[in-house]
């Protein structure tokens, strides 16, 4: 390379690359969940060269989290289970799989339809699995997340709660933001829309009855302070 006076053009390296730095983005380094990586590069980039130096055990730990996630979708896109009565016959004759996965003896089953087994908006097939939480510890999921759970059961005796529970999340969202609102309630307030839809599992009559129950008011659900309604 020559310059103008046809003589080898001197490179000066430092002035190139402090040139090259003044020119970069910063905009974001500050106030970014970014700030620790450089903004000036494409998240292919940062991932081939920054996250991929791992140990097999970091590996392994990714991995669970990921088939820890594509469980809980798949339990989410289960079909509630819900018995209109409480007999067993019923409840064995609809639901012979999911009888098995649960792997309840008929003591166990009779517990869970007469009420011994009862959380605040379903009976739980096995509060100590660890689907939630710590396994062989009491679940300490919030009484929205029973919606979702495969090891839930829903009958005529939970429908006060469901309904309580509906109007917790018809205050919440007047509060709240559709953006707030849907990423942590949306897909249970789904669920409950779907179990509470008349004569789908329940009629209409019974829903009616079990909203005579309900006073609309945060007092019937067992909250956190900072879960309560302004």
């Amino acid at each position: 390379m020559t310059g103008d006076d046809g003589l080898p053009l001197a490179l000066h390296l430092h002035r190139i690359r402090t040139t090259h730095d003044a020119l970069q983005d910063r905009s974001h380094w500050r106030g970014s969940r970014r700030t620790t990586l450089d903004p000036n590069r494409s998240p292919g980039v940062e991932g081939d060269h920054y996250l991929t130096n791992t140990t097999p055990a970091q590996r392994t730990a990714v991995e669970d989290i990921i088939a820890q996630a594509q469980e809980d979708l798949v339990r989410r896109a289960l079909p509630p289970l819900v018995l209109a009565t409480a007999e067993m016959a019923d409840l064995v004759e609809k639901y012979p799989e999911h009888m098995k996965w649960l792997g309840l003896d008929n003591d166990a089953l009779a517990q869970l339809l007469s009420g011994e087994r009862d959380v605040f908006t379903a009976a739980c097939g096995d509060q100590l699995s660890g689907l939630h939480g710590p396994k062989g510890k009491p679940c300490p999921a919030r009484p929205w997340v029973c919606l979702l759970c495969p090891l839930a059961l829903f009958a005529p005796r939970h429908l006060p709660n469901l309904l309580r529970l509906r109007s917790f999340f018809s205050r919440q969202w007047q509060q709240m933001t559709t953006a707030e609102f849907i990423p942590l309630f949306g897909p249970y307030a789904h669920r409950l829309d779907e179990i509470l839809t008349p004569d789908r599992y329940f009629s209409e009559q019974a829903l009616r009855a079990a909203a005579a129950e309900v006073t609309d008011s945060d007092i019937e659900l067992p909250l956190r302070p900072e879960e309560h309604t302004v």
